[in-house]
């Protein structure tokens, strides 16, 4: 009876845990190289960074990402986790209202995070709403920056899934490039 049982449960770990994942690579890999690649995106043949895991960009010359909800620095991948606090939570009204400041009209995604921490996109309201202060920093027009911003708009996948979105570290290095 154990031979049996132990026969079944080797060749189904062997299958289904080596063997369909390794297939299942193979043909990602074919399918769609750079997402199975983890999207790392190149300049001048150094990786800088993934369009799936948000970075960091201070000061006024940037666009900047949502809020990270990574604990010891942002964007860290390697403690990816939601903050857990919920709808009714005063932490997290607390720290809605420090990010809001003075303004009130303001896209959502610009003071919460997402459920991981790492996103890479922004709304392009939240895009939008960045255009001016990018501008007056960088001394570019902003009819300029507008053009720029809705060039980088993705939208719904396949047409349907999800909302239209702006990866911010694309947006950014095609901001560095305009100089």
């Amino acid at each position: 009876m154990l031979r049996p049982l132990l026969s079944i449960l080797l060749g189904s770990t062997a299958v289904l845990g080596v063997a369909v994942p390794m297939a299942m690579t193979a043909v990602a890999g074919r399918v769609m190289p750079e997402r199975a690649g983890g999207s790392v995106i190149q300049r001048e043949g150094q990786a800088i960074g993934s369009a799936l895991i948000g970075q960091n960009f201070e000061g006024d010359e940037w666009f900047h990402p949502r809020p990270s909800a990574t604990s010891a620095a942002p964007y860290d991948a390697s403690s990816s986790a939601a903050s857990q606090l919920g709808p009714t939570s005063a932490a997290l009204l607390d720290a809605v209202k420090e990010r809001v400041g003075e303004t009130r009209d303001v896209p959502a995604d610009a003071v919460t995070s997402s459920g991981s921490g790492l996103d890479p996109h922004i709304s392009p309201a939240n895009a939008r709403a960045q255009i001016a202060r990018v501008a007056a920093a960088r001394n570019i027009p902003p009819a300029q920056l507008a053009a720029l911003v809705e060039r980088f708009v993705e939208g719904r996948e396949l047409g349907l899934l999800g909302e239209p979105r702006v990866n911010v570290l694309r947006l950014n290095l095609a901001l560095r490039d305009l100089r």
